[in-house]
């Protein structure tokens, strides 16, 4: 199966995405490996302490914008919904959030690190 395949069966939403890039698939692929990188980078643990949750708020907010821009929908969707949460100091409900969105993540990335060279 391809990647686009593999990524469309977990809810990514390929054509609005390349449809972002104007169906350039080679710059689409290159910008999914920036979205593994980003979650790296920005570690997004469910298990932060609330004098952590300006630093949530960042870490969330930079993994919204790359999956939005990608249409990485599960993702984005999450992410959304998480920043508000913690915005509003609700942080129980972002942290709950958080935990299921964190294994659709793990999937996506290990889908695209399997498919393309880092």
């Amino acid at each position: 199966m391809s990647l686009f395949e593999e990524l469309k069966g977990l809810g990514v939403d390929v054509d609005g995405g390349l449809k972002r890039i104007n169906g350039n698939e080679k710059l689409y692929t290159k910008l999914l490996g920036s979205f593994t990188k980003a979650v790296k980078t920005y570690d997004v643990q469910a298990d932060f302490d609330a004098d952590a949750c300006t630093e949530m708020i960042e870490k969330t907010h930079a993994i919204k914008g790359v999956s939005g821009n990608l249409s990485i929908t599960p993702v984005y969707e999450s992410y959304t919904k998480i920043v508000d949460l913690l915005r509003a100091g609700n942080i129980e409900d972002a942290k709950v959030l958080i935990k299921e969105i964190l294994p659709v993540q793990a999937k996506i990335v290990e889908c695209i690190e399997n498919h393309i060279e880092q």
